[in-house]
């Protein structure tokens, strides 16, 4: 089962993205105390990163939040951004399984188990109606709930490539390089490597 930052590191980078643009837009104080978070986790100042430009932020915020320990944070985020975001998607789900909700998708009765037809067929819905990305991180993060999470929808992802990070990434590294390949990936790594010093330049500054 996946954790929370570990689904930031394998949903498509557009969705990670308007994760924290939503954040901005709509929840402000949670924007900031995501960046607080995670600066502290790296030890520096949040001024530093609040500094930056709005898109270098969340480009900043993405990268961090797919860090193991940022688990907690990843975790709390997507929490909110299904909750407040994506209230139609939850309701769905929760209607479609016959668990009471207060109306905007939070529940506090889960039961201990789901008929998996239902589910089934619930979740197909699902994937019909909404952005198939948003239904797995949705599902992934249900699953987080308690330990182990729930057989019936760990089963249901296994046999549905949708509902699976990473799965359609799997074909693409199959196929053969080309030489023109090779060279771009030749030219990628040093592009990795100077990225460290510009994540370093405000320590230094702040010293």
């Amino acid at each position: 089962m996946k954790q929370a930052y570990e689904l930031f590191q394998d949903m498509k980078p557009e969705t990670a993205l308007s994760v924290f643009q939503y954040l901005r837009d709509e929840q402000r104080e949670v924007y900031k105390a995501t960046i607080n978070s995670l600066a502290s986790n790296r030890k520096l100042r949040p001024v530093i990163i609040q500094r930056k430009p709005v898109t270098e932020q969340i480009d900043w915020i993405v990268k961090n939040v797919k860090l193991r320990g940022s688990g907690e944070v990843a975790a709390q985020v997507l929490q909110l951004w299904l909750l407040k975001g994506h209230t139609g998607l939850l309701k769905g789900f929760l209607d479609g399984l016959g668990i009471e909700h207060d109306g905007e998708g939070a529940a506090e009765d889960i039961p201990d188990d789901f008929d998996a037809k239902k589910l089934k067929s619930t979740v197909t819905t699902l994937l019909k109606d909404h952005d198939p990305e948003v239904v797995k991180t949705y599902l992934h993060i249900f699953q987080l709930q308690r330990s182990g999470g729930w057989p019936e929808i760990t089963s249901l992802i296994e046999a549905t490539p949708a509902l699976q990070f990473g799965a359609a990434a799997e074909p693409v590294a199959e196929k053969p390089a080309k030489p023109a390949k090779k060279a771009a990936t030749a030219e990628e790594a040093p592009a990795e490597a100077e990225e460290l010093p510009a994540e370093a330049a405000p320590e230094t500054e702040e010293a």
